[in-house]
């Protein structure tokens, strides 16, 4: 009897804590959902930053990598070399030569030539040279040179050079710095959209447009 009293006594309690076991089960699987779904945040976070980092280190082994030098042969004669540092092998399109005066290029001549990876390149300039200085110059000239790789268009940042000209003569000719930047894509890899940077813009177009009044800045403008 005393059991049956205590029954009846507790039965609503009984009835309370069944009723809220359901609600206990769904407070604990919410808990528990969210820490696994941190868990795997963490985890694709992790993943993303190493195929970043191994994309990043392929990239970069196999990122093409141009050195150019100007070396003065005689004083009617200067050589380019073009030295890929880089395993990938490029096709060399252009040169372009500047004074550090001039915003544009004052040379230009294009090119068609193959260059493995671990090998150089060189050509005579010639007339090409004093074409871009003139007869009487001393100060810098800077030299880029465009090329292709793997489907894609790279130019390398501008390596300047301290040179003395006088009545065509080619008196000195000495390196001032090697390029302090990696060499930039302008055209995207599968040739289709927008280029990246302002490198891509076309020299004579963006002469057009500064001279009605747009302030565009031309390629090679930019100096570290």
């Amino acid at each position: 009897m005393n059991l049956f009293q205590w029954f009846n006594q507790h039965a609503v309690s009984f009835t309370l804590i069944l009723a809220y076991i359901p609600l206990i089960a769904t407070v604990v699987t919410t808990i528990v959902s969210l820490v696994l779904v941190r868990a795997t945040l963490r985890y694709s976070e992790a993943s993303d930053r190493s195929l970043a980092l191994s994309r990043e280190q392929f990239e970069r082994e196999w990122a093409p990598e141009l050195h150019i030098k100007l070396e003065r042969m005689s004083t009617r004669e200067a050589r380019i070399i073009a030295t890929n540092l880089a395993r990938i092998s490029v096709l060399m399109q252009m040169v372009q030569m500047r004074k550090l005066s001039m915003a544009v290029p004052s040379l230009r001549y294009f090119l068609n030539e193959p260059l493995v990876g671990g090998t150089t390149w060189s050509e005579d300039l010639g007339k090409r040279f004093f074409a871009c200085t003139g007869d009487d110059y001393e100060g810098q000239i800077a030299v880029s040179l465009t090329f292709y790789a793997a489907g894609r268009m790279y130019r390398t940042d501008w390596f300047r050079f301290q040179v003395q000209v006088h009545n065509g003569q080619l008196l000195y000719l000495h390196p001032v710095n090697i390029s302090a930047r990696r060499v930039r894509a302008l055209e995207p890899r599968n040739g289709i959209g927008s280029t990246r940077r302002e490198l891509v813009r076309d020299v004579v177009e963006d002469a057009a447009k500064s001279n009605v009044g747009e302030a565009t800045p031309a390629i090679g403008s930019r100096e570290r």
